[in-house]
């Protein structure tokens, strides 16, 4: 296999990454809605864990971005 071919091969991968970090932002919302009309009591006290669950699955996504864009351009 030719480098140039790994390479950008190597970023399709980590692009996937990106995609699946945007699933799992909209599965920690979507899990924060439906607890929240449940149980509209609780709701404020959970919202510190959505935006620490919204962060860690967007640093994942931003770290899959900077792996694809290392990969591209840099090696």
């Amino acid at each position: 296999m030719d480098q140039e071919a790994a390479k950008l091969l190597g970023a399709g991968l980590a692009a996937i990454g990106m995609g699946i970090a945007a699933l799992g932002v909209g599965n920690v919302f979507a899990s924060f809605l439906e607890g929240a009309l449940r149980n509209p009591g609780a709701a404020d006290s959970q919202q510190g864990r959505l935006f620490i669950g919204f962060a860690g699955a967007e640093l994942l996504g931003l770290l899959a971005f900077v792996t694809m864009i290392i990969l591209v351009f840099v090696a």
